[in-house]
């Protein structure tokens, strides 16, 4: 995969635009997310910035051919195509693209970012959550390059990555500690819809990345070198892999919000793993490093019983409720404790 200025699987069938709430609840062949508490614009939290790219919020239309960067105090590094469409998402008027054209051919990356300036943490509001419609589309004249959202901080430090290489259709990711890129496991297909929701604990330093309501990336440390924890502006990035030879794909988003949760953690996600040949279930819980959560279960919604306690060391629980065949359905939680 191509790595520079930012830092040096998904089936077919995963189309649905999911949300994330706050508790989970998972019975055998089924997810069942109970709404508890909204993170999309929610009772006490507060949108620091959100657009759809729309005449209505004093965007020009796409028929006007006016490149983002001349739009609602966006600003852009590099060239190349970046600007407006209509109705490539159904349903939600207009869009923003980067890519397809070529850029110069001394440019290898194109960047376009709109300034927000998140101050450090407010009171009872550590948690900020990234949250866009994005598509890769994908090349039709056989050159593939990398999509990217990177989060900067307020003395224009990057922090953290989530790449969309392209040439092979998977997701990476990368830290600020000049490691390099790592695979999350996890791949995209070019005709999907994906709603990305990043979550960041400035509070406590960690992120993790979920794509349609599926963990693509485990709470990792927002930065590993001591730069400021707070918020400038995330960014979405076209790194061509071939000087000179860019692809005509092209990374189209929509509804890009940046909201501050009321929330104290970010929330854990239970996924359902299956059965194993004892009969018993298996769950993986996703949450923050060096947290505790617990995992209760309940038949009719009334009464819970707590299954177990665990404090996460590297933001993951796989658990197996060896109590579950006595059961005759049972449905779970997830929650954080307190020490």
């Amino acid at each position: 995969m191509n790595c520079g200025d930012d830092g040096t699987c998904f089936g077919n069938d995963m189309r649905r635009v999911l949300r994330l709430f706050s508790l989970c609840f998972a019975m055998i062949g089924q997810s069942i997310f109970a709404q508890s508490t909204s993170h999309g614009v929610g009772t006490g939290d507060v949108v620091v910035y959100a657009t759809g790219f729309e005449v209505a919020e004093g965007y020009s239309h796409a028929d006007e051919g006016v490149p983002l960067w001349e739009e609602d105090g966006w600003l852009a590094e590099g060239s190349g195509g970046c600007g407006l469409v209509e109705d490539f998402f159904p349903g939600y008027g207009q869009q923003a693209y980067l890519g397809y054209s070529p850029p110069a051919y001394k440019d290898e990356f194109l960047t376009v970012w709109r300034p927000f300036d998140v101050a450090p943490p407010l009171p009872g509001r550590p948690v900020v959550m990234f949250e866009v419609l994005m598509q890769v589309v994908d090349s039709t004249n056989h050159e593939y390059d990398d999509f990217r959202w990177s989060a900067y901080n307020t003395d224009g430090q990057r922090l953290f990555t989530l790449d969309f290489d392209n040439s092979r259709a998977e997701i990476f990711y990368a830290l600020d500690d000049n490691a390099g890129f790592k695979f999350t496991g996890f791949g995209f297909d070019n005709d999907a819809l994906y709603q990305l929701q990043i979550m960041m604990n400035f509070e406590r330093n960690n992120w993790m990345a979920l794509l349609n309501g599926q963990v693509v990336v485990d709470s990792q440390p927002i930065t590993t070198t001591g730069a400021r924890l707070d918020l400038s502006d995330v960014d979405a990035v076209w790194a061509i892999r071939q000087k000179g030879a860019a692809g005509d794909n092209y990374l189209l988003f929509d509804e890009y919000r940046v909201t501050a949760l009321s929330l104290p953690t970010i929330p854990p996600v239970l996924e359902i793993v299956g059965i194993d040949s004892q009969g018993q279930f298996e769950l993986l819980l996703h949450g923050e490093r060096g947290l505790k959560y617990a995992i209760d279960v309940t038949e009719d919604f009334v009464k819970w019983d707590s299954l177990a306690t665990n404090t996460l060391a590297d933001g993951t629980w796989l658990f197996t409720d060896t109590t579950s065949p006595s059961y005759q359905k049972s449905f779970y939680r997830a929650r954080h404790v307190s020490d």
